[in-house]
């Protein structure tokens, strides 16, 4: 797809959100919100996996060992 194709794809869904009711709008951005929740789920599960927030883990123990992690 071309970049002019996708401004103005984007030009066209920009005018459709503004058109809508505000009951509307609320369910289109429910539905947004929950779809990027979905794609940050899959995205921490995938680099949990990988490997890649090891860090994370090791940086509480540390903090855990040093005794700069309190408990909730």
């Amino acid at each position: 797809m071309s970049r002019t194709s996708v401004t103005g794809r984007l030009s066209e869904l920009e005018t459709a959100v503004e058109l809508l009711t505000e009951q509307e709008y609320d369910k289109f951005r429910r539905w947004f919100l929950e779809r990027e929740w979905e794609a940050w789920d899959r995205d921490i599960e995938t680099d949990s996996g990988s490997g890649k927030l090891d860090f994370l883990v090791q940086e509480a123990h540390d903090a855990k060992r040093s005794g700069k992690l309190r408990d909730l």
